[in-house]
């Protein structure tokens, strides 16, 4: 069954109301199929996907692709925009229109007359102003840790736990015991793994990369970002060693771990651009 072409909205001046006119017309009777079997909750995993790739472009220092990823990203919210005003629950000037109050709302330092101590005051000025919207009698009060999403990875998310917890002063005084803490629950997995209790592991090293993810916050460094490079720069490490080792006419399945290794180590010592 064949359908008759339709042609696109025509371009104008405003390039989001182009946009969103040609994602109703998607959404739209006769539109994309793909589009129209869309909700909320399908285009969950596609939005995550986009924020990834956004990240990896910024990462890469790629800013073509970064322009590309963030048109991928920003599809997202307009879809949903979109699927939510057809049922009248909201729309996209809507989303617009909140955030733009909560923005200068948030903002009475700059829109207003009040003054804070660089970047720390404006995030303590931030989450005061925000306790202050979410209003509520004490019995309403939510938990210190309330509010940290569990859809974040859970690096993320154990950053900002900790973060919320240290606001209120639960935190190590020193450093020094921060990194013990690390080697207390190196040692405890030690026990659990020679107890050969399973779930006792499991719990261990989840403490272990929870300590971790303190010693990466005391030190100003963003845990999920840190990891995600470590594991490219072994990616690359690890695609130059087999690279090395093919060329001897062997392949990683015929090498021995102590054959692997003494490449891995050569590699080490070479140039970031000969490891790419």
């Amino acid at each position: 069954m064949s359908t008759v072409p339709t042609p696109a909205p025509a371009p104008t001046d405003d390039a989001l109301a182009d946009l969103r006119a040609v994602v109703h017309r998607l959404r739209a009777p006769g539109g994309c199929p793909w589009d129209q079997e869309q909700t909320h909750e399908t285009l969950i995993p596609h939005l995550i996907e986009e924020a990834y790739e956004v990240a990896e472009a910024i990462r890469n220092g790629d800013m073509a692709h970064l322009r590309e990823e963030l048109g991928d990203l920003l599809l997202q919210p307009v879809l949903h925009a979109e699927i939510a005003s057809e049922t009248g629950v909201f729309d996209l000037d809507s989303i617009a229109r909140e955030l733009t109050e909560k923005l200068i709302r948030r903002h009475p330092h700059v829109f207003g007359d009040t003054t804070v101590d660089g970047s720390a005051g404006v995030l303590k000025q931030w989450d005061e102003i925000k306790k202050q919207e979410k209003g509520g009698s004490a019995s309403d009060r939510k938990p210190h840790l309330h509010g940290v999403s569990q859809g974040l990875p859970a690096l993320m998310r154990a950053q900002k736990i900790q973060k919320k917890a240290a606001k209120v002063g639960f935190d190590w005084p020193d450093f020094e015991q921060v990194v013990a803490k690390v080697h207390e629950e190196v040692q405890e997995i030690a026990e659990a793994v020679a107890q050969q209790d399973q779930k006792a592991i499991e719990d261990e090293v989840g403490d272990l990369l929870y300590s971790v993810v303190n010693v990466a916050r005391r030190l100003g460094v963003d845990a999920e970002t840190a990891l995600a490079a470590a594991t490219a720069k072994f990616e690359r490490r690890f695609g130059r060693v087999e690279e090395i080792i093919l060329a001897q006419g062997k392949t990683l399945e015929d090498s021995t771990l102590e054959e692997m290794d003494a490449v891995w180590e050569a590699t080490k010592h070479l140039p970031a651009s000969a490891q790419s």
